[in-house]
């Protein structure tokens, strides 16, 4: 997903550092008793929240407005507690949550769900995502899977996305680690140190940190590093490089997993993710060099060493291979203008 959690913009969500590093979650409304939440990754973080945010008494907070029957957000409320979205991977239903808030803040939140047509998509994607296609587009699948929904519930027998297209955009996506990025990292942070552990993990396995922070000693056995991605739940062996080994090899914990918080525990994928950013920082690294982009970089690397997309997403565990085949397409081209620009030069001086 490219975005960081932490920076949800959930209403009257706070989130605290204490100071062991532990990240915290409370719902604060003015006026309010403060509540306490479960980890943003907990299963149970959006049932809380929304106990949080509701009365139960289909009232969206407590002492505002009631909420019309049939109404879009009326609609939201209860998709947000079917089981299609509780199935849901929890970051993915904390992106959709982030997002649904949004609508459910505005005035045609209110409306009838049943008589919406295509221009009223159309409304809501141009006035939600206004100067973000990447939000203009998650809004618009997310109406898709709520009018699919409403027809589900006999509200409807349309769906009123049908046809409607998102507008289009070019992203180059999440940063792709350089070969200079990460000679800055690996001179900055020794081999041996706890930093440079996490780091390995994340670029020799291509894993994302959802898997990485899950990492132990347990799932490495005859030179390999066991994984069922917790997104996907593809498993992988992956054999373990010379590198990376090195770094397992100075380790010397004693807990179940490699990364580890200041207790002892493991570092949840957020708190990995804070602690990632403050060693890049360190580092001297910009902002744009993220743990996923190492998973990008490795997929590269792969690719400038002859790796075709299968031999790839062998490691990396991509189930489709549009996006590895752009890794691969990229060195191809490098490969055939460098061979292009030597028989250039070849011809141009013969006699050198």
């Amino acid at each position: 997903m490219g975005f960081d959690l932490l920076k949800l913009s959930l209403k009257y969500l706070k989130v605290y550092r204490d100071r062991h590093g532990k990240t915290r979650y409370y719902f604060r409304k003015k006026g309010a008793r403060a509540v306490r939440l479960p980890d943003i990754e907990d299963e149970k973080f959006l049932e809380s929240y929304q106990s949080a945010l509701s009365d139960g008494n289909n009232r969206i907070e407590v002492g505002v407005r009631p909420i019309p029957e049939r109404s879009l957000e009326k609609l939201i409320i209860l998709w947000t507690k079917s089981p299609r979205f509780l199935a849901l991977e929890g970051s993915t239903r904390a992106v959709y949550l982030r997002l649904l808030s949004r609508i459910r803040e505005q005035d045609f939140s209110q409306f009838p769900s049943h008589e919406m047509q295509s221009k009223h998509v159309r409304a809501i994607v141009e006035r939600i995502g206004a100067g973000s296609p990447t939000t203009a587009t998650r809004i618009l699948r997310l109406l898709k899977q709520l009018m699919q929904f409403s027809i589900e519930l006999s509200w409807r027998e349309d769906d009123p996305t049908a046809g409607v297209v998102a507008p289009r955009h070019r992203s180059s996506g999440i940063h792709s680690w350089t070969d200079a990025e990460i000679a800055i990292y690996e001179k900055y942070w020794p081999t041996g140190s706890y930093q440079r552990l996490g780091f390995a993990l994340l670029l020799y396995t291509g894993q994302r940190r959802s898997d990485v922070v899950r990492f132990g000693p347990s799932d490495v056995s005859d030179n390999t590093i066991q994984v069922t991605q917790q997104k996907t739940g593809v498993s992988l062996m992956i054999p373990i490089h010379p590198d990376l080994q090195r770094e397992l090899e100075a380790w010397e914990g004693k807990s179940q997993t490699y990364l580890t918080g200041a207790r002892g525990n493991a570092l949840s994928v957020n708190g990995f993710y804070n602690v990632f950013s403050d060693w890049c920082q360190k580092a001297g690294l910009p902002d744009r060099c993220s743990p996923h982009g190492l998973r990008k970089a490795a997929a590269r690397r792969l690719a400038e060493a002859g790796c075709t997309t299968h031999q790839i997403a062998a490691i990396t565990g991509h189930k489709t291979l549009s996006e590895i085949s752009r890794y691969t397409k990229a060195v191809e081209q490098k490969k055939l203008a460098e061979a292009a620009i030597s028989k250039l030069a070849r011809v141009s001086n013969p006699k050198k």
